[in-house]
């Protein structure tokens, strides 16, 4: 009990320690760089106000693409994602397909969804197209991990009594393991394209459309009030979604605190 204390004791002081270097070698144990950076903080945020609403036309228009962008890259790269998915999951299509599925995932959920856009810039040209392609394989990645995870969580049972009516993977795959992993799927694609959404806003930073580009060049230009405008009606939009997201999870996946309520 005593030795197990001091291991627990030990990792604790390592981690604090490992955690304290680590501050002060990025600076933020530094007086100096944190007066300075509080100091510059302040005047940004006193230069945010005003907003200056005149630039509310080409930014609510710039917002319109952008969630154009994320809607499109979110059905694309769901449309990518889900077979990968069922390609990723070894009672489908075996061990070896498997981990080759898993790799490619790996390797499109390695690079940031900023740089896929980058990618497309280079393959495509300047343009909403190349944000909404770096979206679209980024989304394919991410969506395509969660899935097979949450497929490979359905009940074995489940599995065994459609395989015993003599199911293939095609009807194994239909009436097993989405029906199973419906709620997941439906959730993780409304959260998918809630995130897409702010992550098309810095595509404009790289080219790639959407509200990022006025963003960075308030930024270069210093015009921090019409800056503010643009963050209005992104956290407008933001807000929106996530609530009408809110909604239809509400309507398509069953609360299980309400089920257990109502129950007891």
């Amino acid at each position: 009990m005593q030795r197990n204390t001091w291991q627990r004791r030990g990792l604790i002081a390592a981690a604090l320690a490992a955690l304290t270097i680590s501050l002060w070698n990025v600076g933020l144990l530094d007086a100096q760089v944190l007066a300075r950076g509080a100091r510059n903080l302040s005047i940004f945020l006193r230069d945010l106000f005003p907003p200056d609403f005149s630039v509310m036309p080409q930014v609510a228009a710039a917002m319109l693409e952008t969630l154009q962008i994320a809607l499109a890259g979110t059905a694309l790269g769901f449309a990518l994602g889900l077979p990968l998915a069922l390609l990723s999951n070894r009672l489908l299509c075996g061990p070896a397909t498997a981990s080759a599925a898993r790799l490619l995932l790996a390797f499109i959920r390695t690079v940031p969804a900023i740089l896929w856009a980058v990618v497309f810039v280079v393959a495509v040209g300047l343009g909403p197209g190349a944000g909404t392609l770096g979206i679209a394989l980024y989304t394919a990645g991410y969506l395509g991990k969660i899935f097979y995870e949450a497929f490979e969580g359905v009940d074995a049972e489940v599995i065994e009594a459609v395989r015993g009516v003599g199911a293939g993977r095609i009807q194994l795959a239909r009436w097993a393991i989405l029906p199973e992993s419906a709620n997941i799927v439906l959730a993780q694609l409304l959260f998918m394209f809630e995130y897409n959404v702010r992550a098309s806003a810095i595509m404009g930073m790289v080219g790639a459309g959407g509200i990022g580009f006025y963003l960075i060049g308030y930024i270069q230009a210093l015009q921090y009030n019409r800056l503010m405008t643009a963050l209005i009606v992104t956290l407008a939009a933001v807000v929106v979604i996530d609530r009408l997201s809110r909604k239809v999870r509400g309507r398509f996946i069953p609360d299980p605190h309400k089920s257990k309520g109502s129950r007891d």
